[in-house]
């Protein structure tokens, strides 16, 4: 193992488990659940506030440690985390519980700290352990909840009372249990207006892989060094209330005390987007529409980022439609630049009870505009298991994917996916669950770790609503890809290559869903587990790329090594350390 861990001791170690902690060992056919996002079923991709995190525990004179136990289980079959684990001592580990689906991985890895060292403390945060900070810190593995979107401070405070046996009680947002056991839950309290002080660049994820000489444990997703594309935050918090986001403005209004968003002050996000250009030339993906602010917020950002003169390709997000002069200020600033919007249906009214209010012209003016104006690639995102929508509505919104090929050609990228395998916890459907027509199959964490190990992705699904059973919504899933798979190739989106990839997982997916279904009738538990072990080759290759091709999601680039320059991050890195950031 890596003795620098021991030299170096950190004080803080940031651990990021797999989705289901033993997924090497187990049979599941994870489907399509991860297919539009950049990770891998196992969701090795953590949380960005990771470094933000990081960095001001690092500001304030704590060494930090961030360990992607997940992608160095799907990277090395051998790896075993209890092992790495066991070398390090430091003041408490951090485990997110950030999307619920790590439900399982994120237990099992607090379980191994705590047999391996019962004295260290262990931290967890994230928006789902905030919804369920009081059933978290009843596991005998946790012994503090943070909560909120903005844990920072909290978490330095935690870090000082931990290391010099202060008062817990004086921690704000924090959960936890005393000598007896008694869970007690301190004022939420520390919800910032002004994000001036936090940070989400990748100097620190560099010096990090340096300090330790472990770049592998740092990665963020499982391909980040042949494609090492960057976020950049623009806020905390959300202005829209789509119906199915627990970090919609009702959820986090709900549950983690953020009634408003708050944005970072738009230098600073410029600042970020010019320091990650030095370093890498792939592209650049900003969270959180720059509109939303309003448009004096976006105006000003892109006149920063005209002033460095980007040339790595620049992704923003809508929420919504935007006027055609947005789109005449980004040609204008930036010479690469791609866009995405999630309408989530074709259907207005379907899209409307998802708390999206534009109709299909305005949309298709907006992808008129974009290519008008130079956009490489416009990702449009559709969803299954929505509001109003039934087997026929998702039929035609696939037609309508087609309408779109016919008329904008290949820069045009339609998505088709379920929403799986959750419901967020807090969003308004959640929440209100009859009064949308849904059906919430599970509300406590227990029941979410527990269905994390179910045989394939339809077991996992926690709800279904009046228009689409669980069987409806998967097989409405795999037809509707398989036909989107068709019109890609029939309109020069993909290649026949591709084509055929895709359209085998999902044959394959099909067909292993009604294999599996077969199998849950049988009785004895330990002959049924037998049968899916013999599917378990077949369901892992059935779980990639499963509705479409990974590389779909992703925006021009040529990736590599080469994206990076090296030099500039090793100058960077060695100043940094020698100045003690």
């Amino acid at each position: 193992m890596n003795p620098l861990y021991s030299i170096n001791k950190p004080d803080f170690v940031f651990l990021h488990a797999p989705s289901v902690f033993d997924f090497r060992e187990k049979s599941i056919l994870f489907g399509p659940i991860s297919d539009v996002v950049p990770s891998t079923p196992v969701f090795e991709m953590y949380p960005i506030g990771f470094v933000s995190m990081a960095e001001y525990l690092h500001r304030a004179g704590f060494k930090v440690a961030i360990i992607n136990l997940a992608y160095r289980m799907l990277q090395d079959k051998n790896f075993q985390p209890a092992k790495l684990i066991e070398q390090l001592q430091p003041l408490a580990f951090g485990i997110d519980l950030h999307w619920l689906p790590h439900a399982h991985g994120s237990l099992e890895v607090a379980k191994i700290c705590k047999q391996l060292h019962p004295q260290i403390p262990v931290i967890f945060g994230g928006l789902s352990s905030t919804y369920f900070h009081h059933q978290l810190v009843k596991y005998p593995q946790v012994d503090f909840v943070i909560r909120g979107d903005s844990t920072e401070e909290p978490l330095l405070r935690l870090m000082r009372t931990i290391k010099y046996h202060g008062e817990y009680r004086s921690v704000p947002n924090l959960t936890w249990k005393n000598i007896q056991g008694e869970v007690k839950v301190n004022q939420f309290s520390h919800v910032p207006e002004q994000l001036d002080d936090f940070s989400n660049n990748y100097s620190f994820m560099f010096s990090n892989a340096t300090k330790y000489v472990d770049p592998i444990s740092c990665t963020a997703i499982h391909d980040w060094w042949r494609y090492p594309i960057t976020v950049v935050m623009t806020c905390r918090g959300c202005s829209q209330d789509c119906g199915i986001c627990g970090g919609s403005n009702f959820g986090l209004a709900h549950y983690a005390n953020r009634p408003c968003p708050a944005f970072r002050p738009v230098q600073t996000v410029v600042a970020d987007v010019a320091q990650t250009s030095h370093f890498s030339q792939a592209p650049i993906f900003i969270v959180g529409d720059l509109l939303q602010p309003g448009h004096q917020y976006a105006q000003t950002f892109f006149q920063g980022i005209k002033k460095i003169g980007l040339k790595n390709h620049l992704v923003t997000e809508f929420f919504s439609v935007v006027p055609e002069d947005h789109y005449r200020l980004v040609a204008s600033s930036v010479e690469n630049f791609d866009f995405e919007i999630s309408p989530e249906s074709h259907d207005q009214n379907v899209r409307a009870h998802s708390g999206k209010h534009y109709s299909n012209q305005e949309l298709e003016n907006n992808i008129k505009w974009a290519l008008k104006h130079g956009a490489s690639k416009y990702d449009i995102f559709f969803m299954i298991g929505m509001p109003g929508q039934d087997i026929v509505s998702v039929r035609k919104t696939i037609d309508y994917c087609e309408h779109l090929m016919d008329r904008f050609g290949p820069k045009v990228f339609p998505f088709i996916a379920p929403l799986a395998p959750f419901i967020d916890p807090g969003s308004l459907i959640y929440e209100n669950a009859e009064f949308y027509g849904y059906k919430i199959l599970f509300k406590d964490l227990e029941d979410y770790r527990q269905h994390l190990l179910a045989p394939s992705w339809k077991y996992m699904l926690n709800y279904e609503s009046k228009w689409l059973s669980r069987d409806e919504l998967v097989n409405s899933t795999y037809e509707a890809a398989l036909r989107l798979n068709d019109l890609k190739l029939k309109h020069n989106l993909i290649d026949s290559a591709t084509h055929s990839r895709v359209s085998n997982s999902i044959n394959k997916g099909i067909g292993l869903q009604r294999q599996i279904d077969e199998i849950q009738k049988i009785v004895d538990l330990k002959e049924r587990q037998a049968a899916l072990d013999q599917l378990k080759i077949d369901m892992n290759t059935s779980s990639i790329s499963s509705v479409c091709d990974t590389e779909e999601i992703k925006w021009p680039t040529q990736g590599g090594l080469r994206y990076f320059n090296i030099f500039k991050t090793l100058i960077t890195d060695i100043f940094n350390q020698k100045n003690g950031r």
